[in-house]
């Protein structure tokens, strides 16, 4: 029997486990031999974790009267037709507003800012470390100069980390812009070749402090936390059992005297 492909409606239907039980193994088998589309769909799947996290406390929420279906039909029977399609359009600019300013509470705060802060670091990492003629905008040898720049746009202390103790140099650096304002980025590399990714920024809730975390998207690996404020990960095409002990590293020099 001939398999019908995958298609995107596939994917999604498995993160929603809105799929038939044989159509789930076929996808599933799909994935086990395509790395790049599972890194996606896991990704998939975190935001709707998220997504379903962040909205708990409001889903099961009573509807408002105002939205009440019997009380919307008995209103239009009460007032002209123009009057109708004002409150429809009034009601969909507040509904958009509404949902608006909580998905950006979503993209901001906890978590989900810093799984956005991950995805950030994994672009600056795919756009930038290929580059073998111009991958920082800032030497190293200025990197003082840097770390007091980054300062002054982040508006938070930021530190310059020194992972030689891991056998990193630093390349340098340069400001990177995200849907959150500006990022710091550092690069490094070792004497084989491989290059690693600091980024940092400034986080939305002044006093987030969180636990080093993994994270994935695609064949960029590393971690992710916060503290005093500010967020940092640190990415690369390395095993985590590598990269941990360079993170840990990174927090020790960035935590506050």
């Amino acid at each position: 029997m001939i398999q019908r492909p995958i298609t995107e409606d596939d994917l999604h239907a498995y993160v929603d486990q809105a799929l038939e039980p044989e159509r789930r193994a076929a996808v599933a088998s799909y994935l086990d031999n395509h790395p790049d589309v599972a890194g996606r769909v896991a990704a998939f799947a975190t935001q709707r974790e998220q997504l379903r996290g962040a909205l708990a406390s409001i889903a099961d929420e009573p509807l408002p009267a105002e939205l009440n279906l019997s009380h919307i039909i008995e209103g239009r029977k009460r007032r002209p037709r123009w009057a109708g399609g004002m409150v429809a359009a009034m009601l969909l600019i507040g509904l958009g507003g509404l949902g608006g300013w909580t998905m950006h509470g979503l993209l901001q705060d906890g978590s989900n800012g810093l799984s956005s802060l991950a995805q950030e670091a994994a672009y600056s990492y795919s756009v930038f470390t290929p580059d073998h003629v111009r991958p920082v905008e800032i030497k190293a040898s200025n990197s003082a100069e840097f770390a007091q720049w980054a300062t002054t746009r982040l508006k938070q202390p930021v530190k310059v980390p020194d992972l030689s103790v891991s056998g990193y140099r630093l390349m340098g650096g340069r400001l990177v812009p995200t849907s959150h304002g500006p990022a710091a980025m550092f690069m490094y590399d070792d004497d084989r070749g491989n290059r690693l990714v600091v980024l940092t920024r400034p986080m939305s809730n002044r006093d987030l402090a969180t636990p080093m975390m993994p994270q994935s998207t695609g064949d960029v690996a590393g971690f992710v936390w916060a503290e005093a404020g500010m967020g940092y990960t640190l990415v690369g095409q390395l095993p985590g059992d590598t990269l941990k002990p360079i993170a840990n590293e990174i927090r020790k020099q960035a935590r506050p005297i």
